[in-house]
């Protein structure tokens, strides 16, 4: 991605995002890569929009900030993750990076120390994490694939914070539900991803 589109994507996310939201209110931050941040697709229709829009019907005080960024890798997102978390002083955190590291065939090792250092942070500001993982297709050998999966099981059980696995796991084996660069998930597929991460986000807001 050109930087100055993933600056503008991120601009206009947190706008959206942050719009109207008070300074006592209690924020759901949600930090990940271009499939968090409604890539392809209006950011209304994204995934976290649509979970801003599910609390606030439920009437839950907690809105939802997204700082998600188009191409960002774990480094880019721990670069950055503590000014934003003094910024928003969020009490989730929806921990969603990696998949970039994944696809550029990074060390595993060091997209699993970049995570450690968020979530560490993210717990020192006494803010509740969701660590979210990903999958890669096969062609990146049995190896690697299998080392970049169980980074983040092994995180999170280290960590002890809650784990979603595989952030597109419900639509990952429908063609249909994906763009035509076949990565980034249609409208259409945000609902099921949001149902998705809602069943591991719900105990975390009670």
């Amino acid at each position: 991605m050109l930087k100055e589109l993933a600056s503008r994507c991120c601009f206009i996310v947190l706008f959206f995002c942050s719009l109207a939201v008070s300074a006592t209110e209690q924020r759901i931050l949600v930090y990940g890569d271009s499939l968090s941040a409604s890539f392809g697709i209006a950011v209304s229709q994204g995934w976290p929009a649509l979970l801003g829009q599910r609390l606030q019907s439920s009437g839950s005080p907690l809105t939802v900030t997204n700082a998600s960024i188009s191409g960002e890798t774990t480094a880019g997102g721990r670069a950055r993750f503590a000014a934003v978390l003094s910024q928003f002083k969020p009490a989730v955190v929806i921990l969603a990076l990696g998949a970039n590291d994944g696809l550029r065939g990074l060390p595993v090792a060091e997209m699993k120390s970049n995570l450690a250092f968020m979530v560490a942070l993210a717990k020192k500001h006494r803010a509740r994490v969701l660590l979210v993982g990903m999958h890669l297709p096969p062609n990146y050998g049995p190896r690697y694939t299998q080392e970049f999966d169980t980074a983040f099981r092994n995180l999170a059980k280290r960590e002890k914070v809650a784990l979603l696995p595989f952030l597109l796991e419900p639509i990952a084996l429908d063609q249909d539900a994906f763009q035509p660069d076949g990565l980034h998930p249609t409208a259409a597929a945000q609902p099921k991803i949001l149902d998705h991460v809602w069943k591991a986000l719900k105990p975390l807001l009670t």
